[in-house]
């Protein structure tokens, strides 16, 4: 999800609170997370859609306090035989949506630690009455633990926190931390795509997911603004267009493990 319209914070979970309190209590790795959690107060209908409708939509135990063990969720029990998409930052829902709705033959996973865009997605997934998604409102770095190795046949980066200052760049889901284990979980031929309006994302998209065992797809720059077929502009694409940027769409393939 992209954070470039709302302030930024950071998450509890730092090296001085680490050591201020010594190890967590489940086990967890001490993880930074730089975001917002929760942004202006959530409209009576949004609390609502939370309080009724998430529970229903997890995907298992996926957090530390619920499963410090970290044994893998059950995806067929979730799911069937269907394949397994994963939304990284769903942003308002839009676009997992769609994909839902378009794609009633896959399981889509979103994640998204930023409660009010959990809840829009809530309020879209009623109004669209898909059956086929699960939500995750936190890190997708617990998803990737608890994922099973190489279940995912899509993944979706889309208009990610862009970090603009060169000292933040690490923040960047595209670094080793997130696309390690982001290519565990992937399948041998899987597609990961990323959409952007930063062209310093893009340079250290192109620079850093290859380096994990993937494959990129679309190597003429000419081919970077051209939207997939099934593609359905989000409000962040929306943002960018009217402030002059341009996107970009790369794609990605998860190479076979030798």
């Amino acid at each position: 999800m992209s954070d470039k319209d709302k302030p930024q914070s950071e998450n509890p979970e730092t090296p001085e609170n680490k050591a201020d309190h010594g190890a967590h209590p489940t086990g967890a790795p001490w993880r930074n997370f730089y975001g917002r959690f929760k942004g202006k107060t959530l409209r009576q209908s949004q609390e609502e859609y939370l309080n009724e409708d998430l529970a229903a939509l997890s995907p298992g135990k996926v957090t530390w306090e619920e499963n410090p063990e970290r044994e893998n969720i059950d995806l067929e029990g979730l799911f069937g035989e269907r394949e397994v998409w994963l939304e990284i930052g769903f942003g308002g829902g839009e676009h997992m949506v769609h994909q839902a709705a378009q794609n009633p033959d896959k399981g889509i996973i979103g994640c998204e630690p930023y409660i009010n865009g959990v809840a829009m997605l809530l309020g879209k997934i009623r109004d669209a009455g898909v059956k086929n998604v699960a939500v995750h409102p936190g890190d997708v770095r617990h998803m990737f633990d608890v994922l099973p190795e190489a279940s995912i046949s899509r993944a979706f980066l889309l208009y990610p926190d862009p970090w603009p200052k060169r000292r933040h760049h690490r923040r960047r889901f595209v670094t080793a931390e997130h696309l390690a284990p982001l290519a565990r979980v992937m399948k041998p031929g899987a597609i990961f795509r990323v959409a952007t309006d930063i062209p310093d994302y893009v340079r250290q998209t192109l620079q850093e997911v290859p380096k994990q065992g993937f494959t990129h797809l679309n190597p003429d720059p000419e081919s970077w603004h051209t939207e997939w077929d099934d593609w359905i502009s989000t409000r962040y694409e929306q943002k960018a267009f009217r402030e002059g940027r341009k996107p970009h769409y790369l794609t990605f393939r998860r190479n076979s493990v030798a």
